[in-house]
């Protein structure tokens, strides 16, 4: 299990190297960010990206939910972004940029929390752990945290594009009932 770098180190605020060879000391790195995520606890981490862990390289991996396999995503970038709509007549149809709405935390940022707006649909192109080339659509929760992953290896933390979009961020903490209470945070 590796320790997860936290801001303001300046690893976090730099762009990640391009992975030229997929080897044996990157399929460890990748088991022991995998190790890492699953023990990520209070809270729970759904993505972790190479830089978190130290290391500037383009990689992150993401875990939906306990149950969820752990997807891994080498030199990704994301193509486009759009929301699928059904049409009347069953079909999908594309609509560019529509967003979604989520509060956000980050494992770099502890109990830091704000709102962000991010696409529904990414079109990503990445390398797996094989070296293999894909192309593919995520859409739903996993494309709100492909966008959040895609910051980090961009040396772009959540807070700024809660700024950016004009959102408020908040400190989170336990009450006496052990409960998650939010307060805004002043900038």
């Amino acid at each position: 299990m590796l320790p997860i770098v936290i801001a303001p180190s300046p690893i976090l605020s730099q762009k990640a190297k391009r992975i030229i060879k997929i080897d044996k000391p990157l399929q460890n790195l990748i088991q022991e960010m995998s190790e890492t995520l699953i023990n990520a606890k209070d809270p729970e981490g759904v993505g972790l990206a190479a830089p978190q862990v130290g290391k500037p390289l383009q990689l992150f991996i993401v875990r939906q939910t306990d149950q969820s396999p752990i997807q891994v995503f080498i030199n990704p970038v994301i193509e486009k972004v759009t929301e699928t709509k059904t049409a009347e007549n069953g079909k999908t149809k594309p609509q560019a940029n529509k967003k979604s709405v989520k509060l956000e935390g980050c494992l770099s940022l502890v109990n830091i929390w704000g709102v962000v707006r991010r696409s529904n649909t990414v079109f990503l192109s990445y390398l797996d752990p094989q070296g293999i080339f894909h192309r593919k659509n995520f859409t739903g929760f996993i494309a709100t945290i492909i966008q959040h992953e895609v910051d980090h290896l961009n040396g772009v933390l959540f807070p700024k594009r809660v700024l950016e979009q004009h959102g408020k961020l908040y400190k989170s903490s336990k009450d006496e009932k052990n409960e998650m209470v939010f307060e805004e945070i002043s900038i």
